[in-house]
């Protein structure tokens, strides 16, 4: 088994052992980077040299006896929204041309400090703004498991950098689905922490009420571990909360006897693909034999999520981006004036899907619209909530299906942006809700549009969980994959030992 294929867990050990060196497991990264990455486009940026240092400097601590941390040597990639010292932050976007960070996120110097190693920035839609990875401004990623798919989105840069194993675990950013989605099109995990949880310092803002920065690995150990690794209060968030970090890498087996779940109807009725539903029934069934309890429930305002996460979000957006102007860093286009240089800044440097949200989430705030539409949406946010909290005194979690649909085609869902948004039917209701959410593969299931003859594409379940308690959802995610282990390894293994993309994908220049 080459490196690039260990676990992050495996990884770690096997470094801090001397049985490998950080060095090594790098340079197998950077070679299987180097062979797939033409063809999958995950990378805007691969930051070899940095990489290097960072190894070395693993590598020095253990020969000088001192702890490593526990990312020994584990390579991350960054999804690139978040800001590294001294490199370019372009968060998918030609505003952001020319622009260096001046700091690094906090998530970013803590899983530095546990000993991990950041291979690159990921690709992404523009502005965390999408769920496919095709509005991103310079390339469109590839899905691992069929090149002519989307990957998902927002963070789908990261998720097909762990998927075909480019890294082997990756940072990405959720509002509302961003690191969920794309972990059940590319049959990975993913996590969507607490809102709190994770500090948000660095990340650049789409909807400060809904971010949240989480972890994807290839299975629910490493997502685990990672998670370790960023948690915490950090005194530059004012949301952050100080809450205890768990070693929850090292709680996931527990008995499910007694554990009661709940299966939200209202989730059930989103145009659920019959071989999604059924992988997430055949999960629901492995539960119920390990001894939990499964039962139909009814969260009433869910059906409501989806229209106010489409005002809110916008809403949010449309504040966070008015900073970039022209004026201060990133693109500047002149103009005869200072209004036509906002215009035409703001023209050539955002693409359509930020243009359009930031119309949408303006007429949403705007004079005479405020009370019809922002205030609207957050008085169903405080109903949502509550049905989750209602639902959390019977339940010790929620599940549902990671997406509706396996991945759609690149290209498929350009022409209409209501059904891009309908992706995020099942994600939403936990950015509303400020609640962790994970995502693990289920199983697989064949494409709608496939035929008798396409190939099946992974999907995932969704476990969502009560505020802070990551490791109730991290120990059920642990049994579902258990369940499908065997099947997932020898698909996900002879999907990356046979990933030969055929074309070199498109890059803008």
């Amino acid at each position: 088994m080459e490196l690039w294929e260990l676990g992050a867990w495996d990884i770690a050990h096997k470094v801090r052992a001397k049985e490998v060196s950080a060095q090594e497991v790098l340079e197998s990264h950077l070679a299987r980077i180097s062979e797939i990455e033409p063809g999958l486009c995950a990378f805007l940026e691969v930051l070899e040299a940095e990489a290097r240092i960072a190894a070395s400097r693993v590598d020095a601590k253990i020969a000088g006896g001192e702890d490593p941390g526990i990312l020994a040597g584990v390579p991350c990639a960054i999804k690139d929204n978040m800001n590294i010292k001294g490199t370019a932050c372009t968060c998918g976007s030609k505003m952001l041309d020319g622009y260096i960070s001046p700091y690094t996120a906090t998530a970013i110097k803590r899983m530095s400090r546990e000993g991990a190693v950041v291979t690159g920035k990921t690709n992404l839609d523009e502005f965390a703004m999408g769920s496919s990875t095709e509005s991103s401004a310079y390339m469109v990623t590839r899905n691992p498991w069929d090149p002519d798919r989307v990957p998902g989105g927002s963070s789908g840069g990261s998720a097909a950098a762990v998927a075909a194993g480019l890294s082997t675990v990756a940072l990405g950013s959720d509002t509302g689905g961003s690191i969920r989605q794309p972990a059940s099109f590319t049959g990975i995990v993913g996590l969507k922490p607490t809102y709190g949880r994770v500090s948000r310092y660095g990340l650049v803002a789409f909807a400060s009420s809904l971010d949240q920065i989480g972890p994807f690995g290839r299975d629910v150990r490493d997502v685990a571990l990672l998670l370790e690794a960023i948690s915490g209060l950090d005194t530059a968030d004012s949301t952050s909360v100080e809450r205890p970090v768990v070693p929850w890498s090292k709680r996931l087996e527990r008995p499910l006897k007694g554990l009661r779940a709940g299966v939200p109807k209202e989730l059930l009725g989103l145009s659920v693909d019959d071989g999604v539903r059924d992988a997430f029934y055949r999960a629901l069934s492995h539960l119920a034999d390990m001894g939990a309890v499964i039962e139909e429930t009814s969260l009433p305002a869910l059906r409501y999520a989806l229209d106010a996460y489409y005002v809110i979000a916008p809403a949010e957006a449309s504040s966070n981006l008015s900073r970039f102007d022209g004026v201060r860093y990133g693109l500047s286009t002149r103009g005869k004036a200072l209004d036509d240089m906002y215009h035409a800044t703001r023209a050539q440097g955002f693409g359509p899907e930020v243009r359009r949200r930031i119309m949408l989430g303006t007429f949403a705030l705007s004079a005479g619209y405020y009370d019809a539409y922002y205030l609207r949406a957050a008085k169903t946010r405080t109903l949502i909530r509550r049905d989750f909290d209602e639902a959390f005194k019977v339940y010790d979690v929620l599940l549902s299906p990671a997406t509706p649909t396996v991945a759609f085609r690149a290209g498929e869902e350009s022409g209409d942006p209501m059904t891009k948004y309908l992706a995020d039917a099942m994600t939403v209701s936990a950015n509303l809700a400020g609640i962790p959410a994970l995502s693990v593969p289920c199983g697989f299931a064949r494409p709608s549009d496939a035929g008798l003859t396409g190939r099946d594409l992974p999907c995932g379940l969704q476990i969502m969980g009560k505020p802070f308690d990551e490791e109730t959802v991290l120990a059920i995610g642990y049994a579902v994959e258990a369940s499908v282990r065997e099947e997932m390894e020898e698909k996900s293994g002879r999907m990356r030992r046979n990933l030969l993309l055929s074309k070199e994908c498109e890059r803008v220049d």
